[in-house]
């Protein structure tokens, strides 16, 4: 997120106070507090998981690509 570079920036090079962070960003002063304090560059979130709509078909939606591949042979057309 660039918004952590910014704040970072802003505290360290530009000597902004947290309270002119705050008002900038529209985070809580507790919230530029933990950045600037923290030692990630950028949070971690984890991946979700979700299963698509389209699961249950996707052997069958495989073969048949790979059979129409197949009929066309090379000729490239769609």
């Amino acid at each position: 997120m660039a918004t952590l570079n910014v704040i970072r920036r802003w505290a360290l090079r530009d000597k902004m106070s947290i309270r002119d962070i705050s008002r900038r960003t529209g985070l809580a002063r507790n919230t530029i507090k933990k950045h600037l304090r923290s030692e990630e560059s950028e949070p971690k979130y984890p991946r979700r998981v979700s299963s698509s709509k389209l699961d249950p078909y996707a052997e069958k939606l495989a073969t048949g690509w790979e059979s129409r591949q197949q009929n066309r042979g090379n000729s490239g057309a769609l």
